[in-house]
């Protein structure tokens, strides 16, 4: 939920002030406890809220859902608002697909995907940081759930 917050306030803002606001809001989804991001959310509100209400406005509203993840540790946190696969996925294959203006057959995007897929699955061998640290953390969070063997 902290990515599409995130991406729909980008969308909703000029794009010169787009770093002052990123700056100020990794203070928000980074902070150390719950307490230090909200107040650091109303620092955001107090900046840009009179200026853009409707990017700052669903931060605000949904700030019950979002804290939710400051029980984990940070390391557990920064997977939660970092990753996901199946859309990072997509968008390697749209990189690939985009630029093609048009497909001759169904058959030559489906090999243009199969060649996209196969390029992709070479960089999914990189760890995460401090994975063997999250791994074990995920495990104590949620016991029995990961078959670690």
């Amino acid at each position: 939920m902290v990515y599409y917050l995130t991406i729909s306030l980008f969308k909703k803002t000029p794009k010169n002030e787009t770093v002052c606001q990123g700056s100020v809001l990794k203070t928000v989804y980074q902070s150390s406890s719950q307490d230090t991001a909200l107040q650091n959310l109303y620092l955001l509100d107090e900046k840009w809220g009179k200026k853009y209400p409707l990017a700052i406005k669903p931060w605000l509203t949904n700030w019950d859902n979002l804290s939710c993840y400051f029980k984990f540790s940070p390391d557990i946190r920064r997977l939660i608002y970092t990753t996901n696969p199946i859309e990072g996925f997509h968008r390697q294959v749209r990189k690939y697909t985009k630029t093609k203006g048009a497909f001759t057959s169904e058959m030559a995007l489906l090999k243009l995907v199969y060649c996209a897929i196969q390029n992709i699955k070479e960089k999914w061998t990189m760890c995460l940081r401090n994975w063997a640290m999250t791994l074990s953390q995920l495990d104590i969070y949620f016991p029995g759930r990961l078959k670690l063997t």
